[in-house]
């Protein structure tokens, strides 16, 4: 008898384009929202967007609470849910990079709140997806929330980020790829669970990114556009398969061990960017499609050796060596890689010289 059933989150409105921005309080009003919202912020989102839009509740009425974080942690989660207490609010607004949106995102969750993400990076999937990833020491944690109510990304600011922001999300949905290759080896040698409309999304996702990277251009408000549906659809796989499966596996972990052993040293989604090149490379040996996966990501200006990610090569072998112990996610990486073999990949795809 068949009992299987399933509860997808997904936001209700994904509003993108030149000068959304000033649709939020709209986008409130069709969301039913009642009473003050809390716009949470980093330095420069602040002037850029976040004080834009409370300029625009302010002119509807409506008197909105602003939280400044300087860093993604978990403090910084117990100071935003601290601040929506005290201001009385009743619902958050993750204004900002992946940093605010993951805080308002995990805030909300424990106030048991809606929350909107108003991204002004498009630097990774996270402003539409179900989780938050905040680092804790020398880890990371990924960490299951809902999804956005809302997503309102507006071009214009999007395309005057950080270039190398821009590379960033690119990288990360390129790394879909491998992603889903992992997921779909989970299924066969370990029967994990697996959702083939959540992996075929995710792939056909990074598909598009590979088959434009040439048009992906610093500047460029149409190139902003063609990412930010980008990261939009990667994010909707994973609230669709309630799990990172569909856009995290071994290049993920390797992202992960890198950020142990050599904090801060580059990008999220450019060390996955790196780590794709290396496992599709795995998955496939030299028929394979890890070097459609390098040249797309040179072509946007993202890293593709340990040089351009400003590691040494002693680094990347003791990352690939030890990143399948970070947790229990079945890889291409099986039980680790043998030093030699990781040495091996990593000169053969040209990450190490």
């Amino acid at each position: 008898m068949f009992e299987k059933s399933t509860w997808i989150r997904l936001p209700r409105n994904v509003v993108v384009g030149h000068g959304v921005r000033s649709s939020v309080v709209e986008v409130v009003d069709d969301l039913h929202l009642q009473g003050r919202p809390l716009l949470v912020t980093s330095p420069t989102p602040r002037q850029v967007a976040a004080e834009p839009v409370a300029a625009d509740f302010e002119a509807a009425g409506i008197d909105p609470a602003i939280v400044t974080i300087e860093s993604a942690t978990f403090d910084s989660v117990e100071t935003v849910i601290e601040t929506a207490e005290a201001e009385e609010v009743s619902y958050l607004i993750g204004v900002g990079g992946g940093k605010a949106i993951d805080i308002a995102k995990m805030a909300s969750d424990h106030l048991e709140m809606g929350f909107l993400s108003v991204p002004t990076a498009a630097s990774h999937d996270g402003v539409i997806s179900n989780r938050g990833s905040v680092p804790d020491g020398n880890t990371r944690h990924s960490v299951a929330a809902e999804p956005p109510l809302a997503v309102v990304a507006d071009t214009e600011i999007l395309a005057e980020a950080p270039w190398e922001l821009t590379t960033a999300g690119c990288a990360d949905i390129i790394s879909n790829y491998t992603a889903v290759m992992d997921w779909r080896l989970a299924k066969r040698l370990k029967n994990a669970e697996y959702s083939e409309y959540a992996a075929a999304l995710s792939e056909m996702t990074a598909e598009i990114l590979v088959d434009n990277a040439d048009l992906i251009r610093p500047g460029l408000e149409e190139s902003a556009w063609v990412v930010t549906k980008a990261l939009m659809s990667s994010g909707v796989a994973m609230s669709i398969a309630d799990s990172s499966r569909p856009a995290s596996g071994a290049e993920h972990l390797f992202s992960h061990q890198l950020d142990r052993i050599a904090p801060t040293a580059a990008l999220h989604g450019h060390q996955v960017g790196v780590g794709s090149i290396m496992t599709a490379y795995l998955h496939g040996g030299e028929r394979g499609i890890w070097r459609d996966i390098r040249d797309a990501l040179a072509s946007i200006d993202a890293p593709t050796t340990a040089a351009e990610l400003d590691i040494d090569d002693e680094t990347v072998i003791e990352a690939l060596t030890t990143c399948h112990e970070i947790r229990d996610r079945y890889t291409i990486l099986g039980d680790g890689m043998d030093e030699h073999a990781a040495r091996e990949v990593a000169t053969k795809t040209g990450v190490i010289s």
